[in-house]
């Protein structure tokens, strides 16, 4: 079967896609999804306490609003906005679910794209949109002793709720965000828990609240209100939360606020000391929290931050020779963020695209790789946004694509060129080398060998305008 355009992937990235391709006329799709439903990280992340960490209203598509609960939306209502909006604008019917997609390659003579899923079929589309995003491929390290663990252990991106934690002794391996938020929801639970941190974090407080029923109502019957809310978080995004980016005035102020909020949160002056981080605030991820450092203060809590030599029968060992018991161990530990498009094998005339990125991933605007025609990349490399709102910059990447399938027209292939990505690869490298995140510290935004492949430079307004059109001039297009 020849399909017009193939998407991978129904996350919000492939809804945004597909949503975008209806309103403009486009109906002849198909999205290919490995799992049973829609939702991509908000439908596998649903350990307890998940939440986001951007304000809710900044948190759907501007085309999209919806009647949050909260300031910051919940995981089940985040799921149940992203299934809400593949019914309301007809995205469901295009979806292949329990449909993995392993390996894609260029077929020159026929001009396309021949897709192979994880059972053997092959299917075919003139021009592939890759919407798998960058946190969907759980990262668990290769600790020695991991497998001769005697205890349940799991991810927290793939929660076991048929283990029960009451009353156990569980280790958490890792203390980034989804630790910081499902930590204070188990901690009151189990006997005795144990997290391992490998680096503090910066966190700072989280104004959370509900969105009283008669606010929600206002929302509803004036909208204006709500795109004004909206407009202004998102000034706010762009002034306050940006300035650490390269080390401004409201950085310095955060890094106050976070210093702050350790000291009246936490009394016991060695456990404070130990959650002070020694970089940069926003070298790594800013983590909102209210609750995380209380809950490291309970007396069935211990926070250890010796490495972790190796995992044994019954718990974990450190380098100081201690051993932890455990009958459960949960690993935080992010996620293979800089894996771009993994495990999928995909090649093009210009080769494998793996190879190409062995060193970091790249791509023109985030987008289109020199080498692959017809293929597009939805938050690609360099297209997370440090500040701002994802969905912002997926809503930019979908208008962007529309405008490259119009230069496509009736045309054979469309394919950025050499010239284009080397001379947006130098601009960008120069940017990120001026921003707090080429400090020393260790991040999901990089490579282990430090290279910056996840995030923009700039505000996201600056990759609104780059991306408002696709400059002809960049692109080779054959008839």
């Amino acid at each position: 079967m020849v399909h017009d355009i193939a998407i991978i992937g129904a996350g919000l990235s492939g809804v945004c896609m597909a949503i975008h391709l209806k309103r403009s006329g486009i109906d002849s799709f198909t999205i290919f999804e490995k799992a049973d439903e829609v939702g991509g990280v908000w439908r596998d992340n649903s350990y307890p306490g998940a939440a986001c960490d951007l304000v809710s209203h900044l948190y759907s598509y501007s085309f999209a609003p919806y009647g949050w609960t909260y300031n910051y939306a919940r995981q089940p209502s985040i799921l149940r906005y992203v299934n809400d909006c593949a019914d309301t604008f007809g995205v469901r019917a295009h979806i292949e679910f329990k449909t993995e997609i392993a390996e894609a390659w260029f077929d020159p003579d026929a001009s396309l794209w021949r897709l192979r899923t994880a059972e053997g079929d092959v299917r075919s589309a003139r021009v592939l949109i890759a919407a798998v995003g960058q946190l969907n491929r759980p990262h668990v390290p290769d600790l020695p002793g991991r497998d001769g663990f005697l205890g349940v252990s799991f991810h927290s991106s793939r929660w076991n709720h048929g283990h029960d934690l009451a009353g156990r002794s569980v280790a958490v391996i890792g203390n980034g965000c989804s630790a910081v938020q499902f930590i204070p929801e188990i901690a009151p639970q189990v006997g005795h828990l144990t997290v391992f941190q490998r680096s503090p974090k910066w966190i700072i407080p989280k104004w959370d609240r509900q969105i009283s029923p008669v606010m929600r109502q206002v929302f509803e019957r004036f909208p204006l209100s709500q795109r004004i809310s909206r407009a202004t978080w998102f000034l706010m995004a762009e002034t306050i939360a940006y300035s650490p980016v390269h080390h401004g005035l409201f950085g310095r102020a955060l890094t106050a606020l976070a210093r702050h909020h350790l000291r009246r949160q936490v009394a016991d002056a060695e456990l404070r000391a130990k959650l002070v981080p020694d970089y940069t605030f926003g070298c790594n991820r800013m983590i909102l929290s209210n609750d995380y450092y209380p809950a490291l203060a309970r007396d069935n809590v211990t926070l250890v931050t010796d490495a972790i030599e190796r995992v044994t029968p019954s718990g974990v060992l450190t380098a100081d020779g201690t051993h932890y018991d455990a009958d459960t161990i949960i690993y935080a530990t992010g996620f293979e963020s800089t894996r771009f498009l993994s495990p999928m094998h995909i090649t093009g005339p210009g080769g494998s695209l793996h190879e190409r990125w062995s060193a970091g991933a790249s791509a023109h605007l985030g987008m289109t790789v020199p080498g692959f025609p017809n293929m597009f990349v939805l938050y690609g490399p360099n297209t997370s946004s440090a500040n701002n709102s994802v969905i912002y910059m997926l809503e930019k990447q979908a208008n962007y694509v529309l405008g490259c399938l119009k230069l496509l027209g009736g045309a054979t292939t469309i394919e950025v060129t050499e010239s284009a990505m080397a001379e947006y690869s130098r601009d960008l490298e120069s940017r990120l080398s001026r921003t707090v995140w080429s400090g020393g510290c260790r991040s999901w935004y990089k490579t282990d060998s430090g290279r910056i492949t996840a995030l923009w430079p700039g505000r996201a307004t600056s990759y609104g305008r780059a991306t408002r059109r696709p400059n002809p001039a960049h692109f080779i297009v054959s008839a």
